[in-house]
């Protein structure tokens, strides 16, 4: 295949590094008692509906299957760009589901909040069943653009073409999905570190719907929109 595929772990390694920086600046400001400026008052901790954290949880859960399709259609195909595509949405969503469930943690917030609706915390943006911008999630599933039970196991027994096509179109709508709730994060979260891994989500993820366009020409299909 002629065209190179993107890396995007330099959004996981950019939220790193302005995390450490956020953490290293709050110890200087909380260290510096004898100097004649007046210490920086504490960051505020996200509460448990805001928006950092109602995104921090869901994105989690839906990075958490875009790892476990690509894993999947590693081992449905020999082909060389898709298995390579699977990989990097593999790792990068692996590392940034890490830092979300991380930042939960440093919050004192839990992971799961029993009876909260998915993408609730969108607010007036989301639309019905508290679902935003790509619709309402499908009969069976979580979120929008999110596969079902069904679908997953119709991945894991295609082989071939078959498989490379399902994947790219699961993959395609579970973006766009994902593209909507990173958007929502990077106009509403309140933690600067958050909204700036948020906006790469996005930004790396449309690059990458863009490459799946391609790739699914080239095999004679198209998304299933």
């Amino acid at each position: 295949m002629s065209r190179a595929i993107p890396r995007t772990y330099w959004v996981a390694g950019t939220a790193v590094l302005l995390a450490l920086l956020f953490a290293a600046a709050a110890t200087v400001a909380a260290a510096g008692g004898g100097s004649a400026a007046p210490p920086a008052a504490a960051p505020r901790t996200p509460g448990l509906h805001s928006p950092d954290a109602g995104f921090a949880r869901d994105m989690a859960v839906h990075h958490q299957q875009a790892v476990e399709m690509s894993f999947i259609v590693r081992d449905r195909t020999q082909d060389e760009a898709v298995r390579t595509l699977a990989y990097d949405i593999a790792n990068t969503q692996a590392n940034q589901r890490g830092m979300l469930l991380g930042w939960l943690d440093l919050w004192g917030l839990p992971k799961v909040v029993a009876g909260e609706p998915a993408m609730s915390w969108m607010g007036a943006s989301a639309g019905h069943g508290g679902h935003a911008g790509h619709g309402p999630a499908k009969p069976g599933a979580l979120m929008p653009g999110m596969a079902t039970k069904e679908e997953l196991e119709q991945l894991g027994a295609a082989s071939g073409r078959d498989a490379e096509v399902l994947f790219l179109q699961l993959m395609t709508d579970h973006h766009q999905g994902g593209v909507t709730m990173a958007q929502g994060c990077a106009q509403q979260c309140g933690t600067p570190v958050e909204r700036d891994l948020a906006q790469g989500m996005v930004d790396a993820q449309r690059s990458e719907l863009t490459l799946m366009a391609d790739m699914l020409r080239q095999r004679g299909a198209t998304p299933r929109g």
